[in-house]
């Protein structure tokens, strides 16, 4: 099992809690219920530790850079992250209602003493602070180390950051099957499972044709202002789409993006400058999967949302996944925090989440990697240059 990566893990968890829901007796299906009642709790404890440990630094390292270069970079990163959000609603509002039977998916999760198995014992575990607390603190601090000279602060940030990232890769993700086990087996009891696996397969389409459209919309833009074929462009592109497919993670990808932009025809130093910042800000696939998941739970829920709800939120992700930690399921983590402050999930809900998201992490990650080179081109343009497509590191004459 250790060799297996979270995705097969994931899905071995679900298909043994449906199995366990549906032919163990109550009293067995509630140890994996107060299991996961304890680990929810452990999660709900650890969210403003996360946010901090992610947000700070990432904002803190955003204060070094090529000063106007810098601030165009993550400008477009941001407007890309925020425009495929926005798409993300539109199309989840629209597609979504025809595509699901809304009125017959209402489920009772959100209040788990009516419908769901409640656990033999509860665990006390309040956070320190509330989330939107730990947001400010988190941009305080963050601004803080990007506009002082000092380094004490940001040392101890950057090692908290990486106490925190131990907390997810080596106490939170190797225990959420277990977690999510029994949150399936107690859907299963309580005959809600058949509704959840519909709307994973239903939105995990859609979710994937609006990460190849975004790309498209991306190459398109870069293309035109760069003179260069969209098309071709993306085929560069392949190599890092796949890679990142199969490391899930924007940095261990780094090297292939960075090759394959150049290939593109992306000044070298424009490159080399622009994708490894994009990979930890330019999060446009997972701020799609987040939407289109979130938005589909709280259907599923019978939740009331607006695009006043949404695009806020959407606003706020673009801002909390900044530097989200190379682990499956980082950007996610770091999401958890508005979630529950914005948009009201309850643990139950925000472990669905994690579940629905985590199953196309890697698609998520692979879109975010591939629209990094579109806006390498697009700087590369506003910069001054043109492209200068390349073969096997040689300029084409």
């Amino acid at each position: 099992m250790k060799k297996l990566g979270l995705l097969p893990k994931l899905i071995i968890a679900i298909i043994i809690g449906i199995l366990v829901g549906k032919v163990a007796p109550e009293w067995f299906i509630k140890i994996f219920v107060t299991f996961s009642s304890i680990f929810g709790n452990f999660l709900e404890f650890a969210i403003p530790l996360i946010i901090i440990g992610f947000v700070a630094p990432g904002i803190g390292e955003l204060g070094k850079g090529a000063g106007k270069l810098l601030a165009i970079t993550t400008g477009i990163a941001y407007i890309s992250t925020i425009a495929s959000g926005s798409l993300a609603y539109l199309t989840s509002t629209t597609v979504l209602p025809k595509i699901m039977n809304i009125k017959n998916l209402t489920l009772n999760a959100s209040n788990p003493e009516e419908s769901l198995l409640a656990p033999f014992f509860k665990v006390e575990m309040p956070p320190i602070m509330g989330v939107m607390t730990a947001l400010l603190i988190a941009f305080t601090i963050g601004l803080g180390i990007a506009t002082i000279k000092g380094d004490t602060i940001k040392k101890f940030m950057n090692e908290f950051q990486q106490i925190v990232e131990k907390l997810i890769s080596n106490i939170i993700i190797p225990l959420l099957p277990i977690h999510i086990l029994g949150i399936f087996a107690n859907m299963t009891y309580a005959g809600e499972v058949a509704a959840i696996i519909s709307v994973f397969a239903k939105v995990f389409v859609m979710i994937l044709l609006l990460h190849a459209a975004i790309i498209i919309i991306q190459y398109t833009i870069a293309g035109t202002l760069g003179g260069a074929n969209p098309f071709s462009l993306i085929k560069n592109m392949i190599p890092a789409y796949f890679t990142a497919i199969g490391t899930q993670s924007s940095a261990a990808t780094i090297p292939v993006t960075l090759s394959q932009t150049k290939k593109n025809g992306v000044d070298d130093g424009i490159a080399e400058f622009v994708v490894p910042l994009c990979a930890t800000i330019h999060l446009s696939g997972s701020t799609i999967t987040l939407t289109s998941c979130a938005i589909a739970i709280m259907m599923l829920n019978g939740m009331d949302f607006s695009f006043g709800m949404i695009f806020p939120f959407i606003m706020m992700l673009g801002v909390t996944m900044v530097a989200a930690p190379g682990v499956p399921g980082g950007a996610v983590m770091a999401a958890l925090g508005l979630l529950k402050s914005m948009l009201h999930f309850s643990p139950t809900l925000t472990s669905l989440m994690i579940a629905l998201y985590i199953a196309q992490d890697s698609f998520g990650t692979a879109c975010n990697i591939t629209g990094d080179g579109a806006i390498a081109i697009i700087v590369n343009k506003i910069s001054g240059k043109k492209l200068e497509p390349k073969k096997d590191n040689k300029i084409i004459t």
